[in-house]
């Protein structure tokens, strides 16, 4: 399925194939291209690049599509990996986390830090992290996959 070029967000680097490698969802997904490109809420002279998850319901784009800025793409990923490194020691705590900190990183980015910790505001966090965890690990080959999908492509880059 082509991606559509017409709207507010203007593809410049497609895959239109996302529906057949989408995780758990490969080949019955609505989820049916990714794509960078520039965003939909650029201004006047000033231009953001943007990811976008093109989603399809079967009759028509989505408007459920979504479109992130490229740096909150990275800091999702770097959500991803402190939380999969997380739990790989998660398992020495009672209910998988420490009740008396919840904080499980800060990493540091622009003179600042983004604090990643346990939601314990969750009424049901005892049991969600519990679900978490095991989606996890269920998810452990594909997300294992692209982590070193990942990590090849940023040693090739100098990272």
């Amino acid at each position: 399925m082509k991606i559509p070029t017409h709207l507010k967000h203007k593809p410049v680097i497609i895959a239109e194939n996302y529906a057949n490698i989408d995780g758990r969802h490969a080949y019955d997904t609505d989820a049916q291209g990714l794509s960078l490109g520039l965003a939909q809420w650029n201004d006047r002279g000033k231009v953001d690049i943007s990811a976008k998850v093109w989603r399809h319901t079967g009759g028509k784009w989505s408007r459920q599509s979504e479109e992130l800025p490229l740096h909150r793409v990275l800091d999702l990923a770097i959500l991803v990996c402190e939380s999969q490194l997380y739990f790989q020691d998660a398992y020495r705590y009672d209910g998988l986390y420490d009740e008396n900190n919840t904080v499980i990183k800060r990493v540091g980015l622009q003179g600042d830090a983004m604090t990643m910790e346990v939601c314990t505001e969750n009424e049901q966090i005892k049991e969600d992290i519990q679900l978490f965890n095991q989606a996890l690990s269920e998810d452990g080959e594909l997300i294992g996959e692209r982590l070193r999908t990942l990590s090849n492509i940023l040693k090739e880059m100098g990272y």
